[in-house]
């Protein structure tokens, strides 16, 4: 592997310029720096003050944050660029998984309905030559809508005498329900 020479003057002089600039580290305030002495340690001498560096002027500074700016601004561009392309590949991916499952769901509803079709047709023709009393009573007993549907598919005139034959609440039911398939309106 290649290691780049680094140039520690190059990147020393914006850190302690920083530092240097910073009120808190910088000693702003004019007792001078602070010194902590441990336990059974020597006290620091009054003489022995640490020197500061002369802060680098403010052009210096402006002048090292306008030329990294652009480079910075450029990566993280590149960086959102990137993030974008990661998620909208997902949103692709799973769009497709999407589509796929709204296709197998079309396929499935056009076989169910085309056997729909076809049981009611036969199922009509069952209940419409079965006499009236016993198809009252077979149709008492399977699922109120599926009977009412099965009702509006028969000859008037069979699904009334069906529906003589019928309990009063069940054939109460399935009127209610025929009635209110019968309307044009959607009434919620």
């Amino acid at each position: 592997m290649f290691a780049l020479p680094i140039r520690k003057s190059h990147l020393a002089a914006p850190v302690i310029a920083a530092l240097l600039m910073c009120p808190t580290l910088a000693g702003a305030n004019d007792a001078g720096p602070v010194r902590q002495v441990l336990p059974g340690g020597q006290a620091p001498e009054a003489s022995q003050q640490l020197t500061r560096q002369v802060p680098p002027d403010e052009s210096e500074i402006q002048r090292f944050c306008s030329n990294i700016a652009d480079a910075a601004r450029d990566r993280r561009y590149a960086l959102q660029a990137e993030e974008l392309k990661q998620l909208q590949a997902g949103i692709d991916q799973r769009m497709k998984a999407l589509e796929a499952k709204r296709a197998e769901y079309e396929t499935w509803l056009k076989r169910r309905e085309v056997f729909l079709a076809r049981a009611e047709e036969s199922l009509v023709k069952i209940y419409a030559g079965m006499k009236p009393d016993a198809a009252a009573e077979r149709l008492a007993m399977v699922n109120v809508d599926l009977a009412a549907a099965i009702l509006m598919k028969l000859d008037a005139r069979k699904a009334g005498v069906i529906l003589n034959e019928m309990d009063q609440k069940a054939a109460a039911t399935l009127t209610g329900i025929m009635a209110s398939a019968a309307r044009r309106v959607d009434p919620s």
